[in-house]
């Protein structure tokens, strides 16, 4: 498409940066003067752009919303989850972009949930709290908390209308429905109440937006009385809070990305001074979870994929063991319940599910027959049950809410997400789709996963068109999750694949550990390898190639648009973190210090800097071929500043000026995009627009 209005220029105002006697010049480091009206401009300017470059695809987007609207139960209910003497549950109600949360008593005799399949409100429900009524007069709205105490009787939520993640806390009395004259501002996630929920427990951050002090609010007094109960001195490390499923403690969790200390109070004593588990030892990490007369510890102390261990609730001391380390076996997460222990677990690149009994039966696994999927704990607030709530998801099958019977072992399908008709009017059939796992070689020789979805009958001859998604930090892991809006792509002859690269979790805390740091790019090279096997092996060719990412994978696209141009022909990068090096070099913003065990520290280590230097997107555009570019930011974000891709996309657009790259701005949004479920349609409906545009099928 041609245009004769041109592409924005961002001006140059050169600014020099020194460090380790190495001099760079940036000449768009004035972009991150959010408050001045000449970068308020650019970016509007960008998203004029953008829409004028894209308004031929403004059909096809009503389109492919209109897709994902028709496929999804617009009015719809979660399945209610038991806790105390109520079902508590979400609902949905068609044409309303937020959730109302909601409750009802439980009834004599009831054990199975009650389920309304057309989304209706359940008969006798109590409204907790309606999303939409809260998000009136707002652009943006987020939850932070919402948490009933032990007694049923407050709900402690708290609201965020920028999406800068700075929420204000409020109480309130669901037996009056009235709201308590407690509101506490600049709160962050994570909240606790005492037994007698005569105190909630609550987490502030400081200037650089680390979680670092908990407090504790005495309920109807004023939030200038309240008593910091620890305060964190040590940047790399943030605080958190929780109760424990038992509701017997008050959980203060301290982590850094390497090392963990947990602090406990007695819930039925909340002004007790916190008790330390273990005091922290660099390298070790630990979680607690209360079981009767012990804490359980996961833990990594000598066992890299983490063993299960446990010590006195009373004196917490030694360390004895429970469950050994196995390497490959992740362990990463365990639930207390009276009669049983869950492990969460990981191995050969899947999640799984291990129950242990704790009348001396052997432990077992729950079995689940695809070859690709993801199983996890959902909710499960009870401590006394005979049975778990559990989620259940895979490429092709969509989120399902299963219960399953500790006694019998028997799995019971409560409620599978409803995909609708789709434009030729036929019901979803998950046997129309196949999915499965291929290997990539990587350059030192590591074989790399890839997971592929694609509707039975897609060509293999490379003719294909293909989306490769890829993350590759912090330990997270990209287990196959159910989407509706990617079956407007599978359904037009489109490959979905993800590709499984180190730095993520999915293959144990060394896939971990050998795609961070100074292997940080095994992260890059892996992902390309991928790409390039994806091509070799005929499922798609280079110039029916998308890559997608965001945040940490946006770092990602950004260094493997670098790296391999040729190897794509279009790049989405969402959020992207594209500017690392600066941004790690400045201690002085949000997350920086806690993000020096990720990415190492270039302010003190030339080795460290010269090594962020060399893969930084940012530092390394070259005037090269490079593949499309659409890259999507939000003003209020606080993870990933707005002026990461603002910058490189004007640098991309100063030295490989014959590239096509765009710019898409949310004014009113965080990091996690527009807020609203219809505007994540639309916007999901924007990038699928793009995409299907640079494989011709627009």
């Amino acid at each position: 498409m041609t245009t004769e209005t041109p592409a924005p220029v961002a001006k140059r105002v050169p600014t020099e940066r020194v460090h380790h006697d190495d001099i760079v010049v940036d000449e768009y480091a004035w972009l991150a003067a959010k408050d001045d009206p000449e970068t308020i401009a650019y970016l509007e300017a960008e998203n004029a752009w953008t829409e004028r470059r894209t308004a031929h695809l403004s059909g096809l987007r009503t389109e492919l919303f209109e897709e994902i609207r028709r496929r999804t139960q617009e009015s719809d209910l979660s399945v209610p989850t038991r806790k105390g003497g109520y079902w508590y549950y979400t609902r949905t109600v068609e044409g309303r972009q937020y959730g109302v949360h909601c409750r009802r008593a439980v009834r004599d005799g009831e054990t199975t949930p009650p389920i309304s399949a057309d989304g209706a409100p359940l008969d006798g429900e109590e409204i907790l709290l309606d999303g939409n009524l809260l998000a009136e007069g707002h652009d943006f709205f987020a939850l932070g908390a919402f948490d009933v105490s032990p007694d049923g009787r407050f709900l402690a939520y708290s609201t965020d209308f920028s999406g800068d993640e700075r929420f204000t806390l409020r109480i309130k009395d669901l037996v009056s429905g009235e709201l308590l004259p407690d509101e506490i501002p600049g709160t962050f996630y994570g909240t606790a109440w005492s037994t007698d929920a005569s105190v909630l427990f609550y987490v502030t951050v400081d200037e650089a937006w680390r979680p670092h002090r908990v407090w504790r609010h005495v309920i109807g007094t004023a939030a200038g009385d309240d008593v910091v109960v620890h305060a964190e001195d040590d940047e790399r490390f943030w605080v958190g809070v929780e109760l424990t499923r038992s509701e017997r403690f008050i959980l203060i969790d301290i982590a850094s990305k390497l090392t963990s200390e947990v602090r406990v109070i007695p819930a039925d004593n909340p002004t007790g001074e916190p008790a330390v588990i273990a005091p922290r030892r660099q390298g070790v990490e630990y979680s607690v979870e209360h079981h009767g007369h012990r804490f359980l510890i996961l833990h990594n102390d000598g066992a890299e994929d983490f063993a299960l261990a446990y010590t006195s609730a009373d004196a917490p001391g030694d360390w004895v063991p429970m469950i050994d380390h196995s390497p490959g076996t992740r362990l990463e997460a365990v639930d207390a319940f009276a009669d049983h222990l869950v492990v969460t677990l990981r191995s050969n690149g899947l999640t799984g599910l291990r129950v242990v009994p704790l009348d001396g039966r052997d432990a077992h696994d729950i079995e689940f027959p695809e070859p690709l999927h993801t199983v996890g704990l959902d909710g499960n607030p009870e401590y006394r049950t005979d049975r778990l709530r559990l989620r259940y998801t895979s490429l092709i099958i969509p989120d399902s809410v299963y219960d399953y019977d500790l006694a019998t072992q028997e799995l019971t399908l409560l409620r599978r997400r409803p995909v609708l008709p789709g434009p030729d009017g036929q019901p979803y059939q998950p046997e129309d789709y196949e999915q499965q796992r291929e290997w990539a070689l990587a350059d030192d020789g590591t074989r790399v996963p890839i997971s592929l979805v694609y509707r039975r009958g897609t060509p293999r001859d490379g003719s294909a068109p293909c989306v490769i998604y890829g993350y590759g930090s912090y330990e997270a892991s990209m287990d196959p999750w159910f989407s509706v809006g990617r079956l407007s792509l599978l359904d037009r002859g489109v490959i979905f694949a993800v590709a499984h690269i180190r730095g993520g979790g999915e293959l144990g805390r060394r896939w971990y550990d050998h795609g961070k740091m100074l292997a940080k790019k095994n992260t890059f090279t892996d992902f390309v390898a991928c790409a390039r096997h994806l091509a070799k092996a005929g499922w798609t060719a280079p110039d029916r190639l998308v890559a997608r990412g965001g945040s940490a994978g946006g770092l990602l696209m950004g260094a493997v648009a670098n790296l391999a141009p040729d190897a794509f022909t279009g790049i989405v990068a969402q959020v992207p973190f594209v500017d690392a090096l600066n941004t790690i070099l400045d201690p002085s913003l949000p997350l920086t210090v806690t993000e020096w065990e990720e990415w190492g520290n270039p302010l003190a280590d030339p080795e460290v800097y010269a090594y962020m230097k060399s893969y930084t997107p940012y530092e390394n555009v070259a005037p090269l071929d490079y593949p499309a570019i659409l890259a999507m930011t939000s003003l209020n974000d606080t993870r990933v500043f707005y002026h990461e891709p603002a910058k490189w996309i004007a640098r991309l657009r100063a030295v490989a000026p014959q590239g096509d790259y765009l710019l898409k701005t949310e004014m009113e949004a965080g990091h996690g995009g527009p807020s609203g479920r219809y505007d994540s349609w639309r916007e999901e409906a924007f990038i699928n627009a793009w995409t299907l545009d640079r494989f011709g099928r627009a």
